[in-house]
């Protein structure tokens, strides 16, 4: 798997389209036990080279019930964004993840994952991609039926900041998911 990381790391396939250089940012071992499917690095992620490493990072450890050591000992988890490079900043946020990457490298990198008893799939990229046709018409209907997609997925929204106001209107989210995947989360880590 060494050889992959390093090949990842040295990818520049999507280099044309990027207002900066490429710079992977993802964590993989084949022993990890949760796999965190999230978007695309954002620009402090980009910066700091460490996954998750933003407000929308301090949620998801929270919503997971794990503290920075756990969340970053890859043995346990392995952080793989739909695009492993900062896409640029769009209008309203960052832009979408590239389309390049996930084709390219989550096959390669799933083959070595052989212990992984539950995947996060953070936004509908992730899910989008993952689930393909038994998604629901909405992440919103998508993460309310959370439980059929287990025990192999786990749809969660972003934990971006710029999703307050849709946790505002759905209070189920935090009443009935969050110590869903608590549980799944502490279960898939013994």
């Amino acid at each position: 798997m060494i050889e992959l990381i390093d090949e990842i790391l040295a990818c520049k396939n999507c280099q044309q389209f990027l207002p900066h250089e490429c710079n992977p940012v993802f964590t993989a071992d084949a022993r990890s036990k949760i796999l965190v499917v999230g978007q695309a690095p954002g620009r402090k992620v980009h910066e700091t080279g460490i996954p998750w490493n933003d407000k929308s990072g301090e949620n998801l450890r929270k919503w997971m019930g794990v503290d920075n050591e756990t969340f970053y000992n890859v043995e346990l988890i392995s952080i793989v964004p739909m695009a492993f490079c900062f896409p640029g900043k769009g209008v309203s946020g960052d832009l979408p993840p590239r389309k390049e990457c996930a084709p390219m490298w989550h096959g390669k990198i799933m083959a070595f994952q052989k212990e992984l008893k539950l995947t996060l799939l953070v936004g509908q990229y992730a899910q989008n991609y993952y689930l393909k046709d038994s998604k629901k018409a909405t992440l919103t209907e998508t993460v309310k039926n959370f439980k059929e997609y287990l025990p192999k997925y786990f749809a969660l929204p972003h934990p971006s900041p710029r999703n307050n106001i849709w946790m505002a209107k759905n209070r189920w989210f935090e009443n009935d998911v969050l110590p869903e995947l608590k549980i799944a989360v502490t279960n898939a880590l013994k």
